[in-house]
C-alpha cells in the first residue's frame, strides 16, 4: 500500500511522505550510530557463537549437552529443537554471521515495535492510519534500540526479539485465524518460557467454554501445543540421545546457565538470591514463584476475558519473566510493548518512568562480576539490581487495579463478552 493511496489529497500524501522520510532517516541514523557503538565497544556476540557451536555439534554428531563453547566455556541450555535450527549458522564465516545477526535483529525490532503498537492501541478506538503507524513505528524503534534489554540482545547476538515477535504475531491475529498459536508453540519449542502464553490461552478458553463451548482461545492453545509437540518430537527423532538428556536432566540443572545471584538475572529467583545473600534461595523461591504465577496469570486471564489483549499480554510476559529461574536482562525485550502499553493506557508520565528504568542501565551500577560480589550487596544496591522485577510487579498491580474499577476494562469501558479476544483484528492478515 502506497502513501498516496492512504491519503485523500495530494497535500496529505506529500505530508505523509515527508513524515515517513524523516522518521526513516532518523531511524537509520540511530541504527547506524548503534552499530558503530557496538563495534567500538568490541562486542563479542558470545551467545551467537554458542548457537553456532551448537549447530556444529549437531552436524558432527557429538554430545550436545556436554559441549562447551567460547573461552567462557558456555554450555547448551536450550531444548534440542533449537540446536537443529542453529545448524545453518555454521555456513557463513564468523564476521559475516555477526553482520547478518545484527541486521536481522534490527529488522526484527521494527517488526516487534509495529506489533506492539497495534496491540497497545487495540480496543481504544484510536487505531491510526497505516501511514501514521509506520511513522510512529520508526520513531519508537529509533529510541528502543538504545534500551538495555535490546542493546544487550544485539550485543550477545541473542534470539529474544525473534521469539517475542513470534508470540506477538500470534496474539495480534483475528479470532479464528488458522495459524494463531503456531508462533507461541514455535517459541516454546525453542525456549520453554513462552509456553506460559499457551497456558494463558488454555485457562481463558476453559473459563469461556463453560458458556460458549469450543472457542478461539482453546483452538489457539491447541495449535500452540500441536506445534510445540511436533517440533519436540522431530528433535527427538533427529537427536534421540540429546533429547533424552535434556528432558530427563539438563532441563532441571539451573546452575548450567550461571549463578542465581548474578546481577543480570532479573527474575524473582535472582532477587531472592541477592536479598538472602545465597546462591540457592531454594524453598523461598519456589513458594514465591508459585504465588506470583497464580496472581499474574489470574490478572492476565481476567484481562483476556474482557477483551483486553494488551493488558493480558504484558501481565503474562511480566509473570513469565518473574517466575523463570533465570531471566537475563536481555530477556526483558518485553519492555517495548510494556512501555507502549503504559503510554496508551496510563499516560506519558508512567511510560517515561518505565522507559527510564530500561534505558538507564541502572542495574549495572552495582558491584558485579567475578568473585560473586552480588552476595554482599547493600540494601540500596539490591534495590537497583531488582529494578526490572519491581517494574514487572508494579505493572501486574496496575493492570489488576484497572480491571477492578467497577468491572471496566483498561480502556475505561465495560469489557466485552465474547468467545475470543473479540474486537477488530490488530494486524494485517
Amino acid at each position: 500500500m502506497t502513501l498516496s493511496v492512504l491519503a485523500p489529497t495530494t497535500l496529505r500524501s506529500a505530508s505523509d511522505r515527508r513524515s515517513f522520510l524523516l522518521a526513516a532517516s532518523v531511524c537509520l541514523l540511530s541504527f547506524a550510530a548503534f552499530w558503530t557503538a557496538q563495534r567500538v565497544a568490541g562486542v563479542s556476540m558470545i551467545d551467537l557463537m554458542v548457537y553456532r557451536a551448537e549447530g556444529r555439534t549437531v552436524l558432527d554428531g557429538r554430545d550436545l549437552y556436554a559441549m562447551r563453547a567460547t573461552a567462557a566455556r558456555l554450555p547448551t541450555t536450550y531444548p534440542p529443537f533449537a540446536a537443529l535450527l542453529f545448524t545453518p549458522l555454521t555456513l557463513p564465516g564468523v564476521p559475516e554471521l555477526r553482520t547478518l545477526a545484527t541486521v536481522g535483529n534490527l529488522l526484527l525490532l521494527v517488526v516487534f515495535v509495529r506489533l506492539s503498537l497495534r496491540l497497545a492501541l487495540h480496543g481504544t478506538g484510536r487505531l491510526p492510519t497505516e501511514a501514521a503507524l509506520r511513522v510512529t513505528t520508526l520513531w519508537v524503534a529509533a529510541l528502543a534500540v538504545w534500551c538495555e534489554p535490546v542493546w544487550t540482545t544485539l550485543r550477545y547476538g541473542q534470539i529474544n526479539l525473534l521469539l517475542a515477535a513470534a508470540v506477538l504475531w500470534d496474539l495480534s491475529r483475528r479470532d479464528g485465524h488458522r495459524w494463531a498459536g503456531a508462533g507461541i508453540g514455535f517459541a516454546a519449542a525453542v525456549k520453554l518460557t513462552p509456553a506460559l502464553f499457551a497456558v494463558l490461552l488454555l485457562i481463558a478458553g476453559l473459563v469461556r467454554a463453560r458458556g460458549a463451548g469450543w472457542n478461539p482461545w482453546l483452538r489457539q492453545a491447541s495449535t500452540a501445543a500441536a506445534v510445540f509437540t511436533g517440533a519436540t518430537l522431530a528433535a527427538a527423532a533427529a537427536l534421540p540421545h540429546d533429547s533424552y538428556r535434556f528432558w530427563t536432566g539438563a532441563l532441571f540443572e539451573t546452575g548450567r546457565v550461571g549463578h542465581a545471584e548474578d546481577t543480570a538475572n532479573q527474575s524473582l529467583r535472582g532477587v531472592l538470591a541477592r536479598l538472602l545473600h545465597t546462591g540457592d534461595p531454594g524453598l523461598w523461591w519456589a513458594v514465591a514463584a508459585a504465588g506470583v504465577a497464580v496472581a499474574g496469570l489470574a490478572v492476565a486471564v481476567v484481562a483476556a476475558l474482557r477483551g483486553e489483549r494488551a493488558g493480558a499480554l504484558v501481565a503474562c510476559a511480566a509473570t513469565a519473566l518473574l517466575i523463570s529461574p533465570v531471566s537475563w536482562s536481555h530477556h526483558w525485550v518485553w519492555c517495548v510493548p510494556t512501555v507502549l502499553f503504559l503510554a496508551v493506557r496510563a499516560g506519558a508520565r508512567w511510560a517515561v518512568v518505565a522507559g527510564l528504568v530500561f534505558c538507564s542501565f541502572a542495574l549495572w551500577w552495582v558491584p558485579h562480576g567475578p568473585g560473586r560480589l552480588e552476595l554482599a550487596q547493600s540494601g540500596a544496591q539490591m534495590a537497583l539490581s531488582a529494578l526490572y522485577p519491581l517494574t514487572a510487579a508494579a505493572l501486574i498491580g496496575y493492570v489488576a487495579a484497572q480491571l477492578g474499577r467497577a468491572g471496566t476494562g483498561l480502556s475505561g469501558r465495560a469489557g466485552p463478552v465474547g468467545s475470543g479476544w473479540s474486537g477488530q483484528a490488530v494486524a494485517n492478515e
